[in-house]
């Protein structure tokens, strides 16, 4: 019998839906999908999938005649991805152990959790398996910090205020953003060719409070950083200077650049 799904994380993959998809997300969904060439009739994983915005714009390209699969650990991203696009084959499941027979897939994506995999080496040696000869994949992950800056400024004050154990947990979705060290990560791996580009975004939240409480009440305990309140309301007062140059008419907007790497399996 399955066990019933926390509300706790259905609540938490709403919130994200709700906001980190159309602030962060959303934009790189057809970039990816146009990286990986993705068209009618073409058989798609998305790996990592969260809520499936990549997955849904994947479904669209694909059409009746495709087919796509997602696949993500997260119960509750699963149960709120479900909601949204009943039609795809939604799957839990993480990417280092994909549960599909060899040769699956035309194109296998992922976008933004790369990072996050346990092994990278055979999260990638995963997809690999699952592509069919001349298949195509398409991985996005973030840029370095420096080149988003008001999460290079957070970090900062996150440092200073609650430690380097606390700025380590935001850098986190950052570590892969050396091009070279990308790239010989996908070699090494058995991905190559590989090509890897670079190319600018913006996020753009609501206000400034919601994206720092976002972080710290949000990002940070997934992260195994749970603050105590009264660092919270510090940060939070701290930031509103801090990030006040990013503060437009209608919320907070920052540049933000991603790398994307594509091959095709021989």
């Amino acid at each position: 019998m399955t066990a019933p799904i926390s509300q706790t994380l259905i609540d938490a993959a709403n919130a994200y839906e709700a906001l980190f998809v159309p602030a962060l997300f959303r934009q790189w969904a057809p970039v990816v999908a146009d990286a990986a060439k993705i068209g009618s009739g073409d058989r798609v994983l998305d790996i990592a999938c969260g809520t499936g915005v990549l997955a849904r714009e994947a479904a669209t390209r694909s059409g009746q005649s495709g087919r796509v699969a997602a696949l993500d650990p997260n119960a509750g991203m699963l149960t709120v991805a479900r909601s949204l696009a009943p039609g795809i084959d939604w799957r839990d499941g993480a990417a280092e152990a994909l549960p599909f027979p060899d040769r699956s897939f035309d194109v296998v994506v992922c976008q933004f959790g790369l990072m996050f995999f346990s092994d990278r080496d055979k999260a990638i040696r995963e997809m690999l398996r699952v592509m069919v000869p001349g298949g195509r994949g398409a991985v996005a992950v973030w840029d370095a910090i420096e080149n988003a800056p008001a999460f290079a400024t957070l970090v900062d004050l996150l440092d200073k205020v609650a430690g380097k154990r606390a700025g380590d947990a935001l850098r986190a979705p950052f570590v892969l953003g050396d091009r070279q060290a990308l790239a010989a990560l996908f070699k090494d791996a058995g991905a190559d060719p590989i090509n890897i580009t670079s190319r600018g975004g913006a996020a753009r939240f609501p206000d400034m409070r919601e994206f720092v409480e976002a972080e710290l009440r949000g990002w940070l305990p997934v992260m195994g950083v749970v603050l105590p309140e009264p660092q919270i309301d510090r940060l939070l007062a701290e930031a509103e200077r801090v990030l006040a140059r990013y503060v437009t008419h209608d919320g907070l907007s920052f540049a933000i650049s991603a790398h994307l790497a594509t091959w095709r399996r021989p």
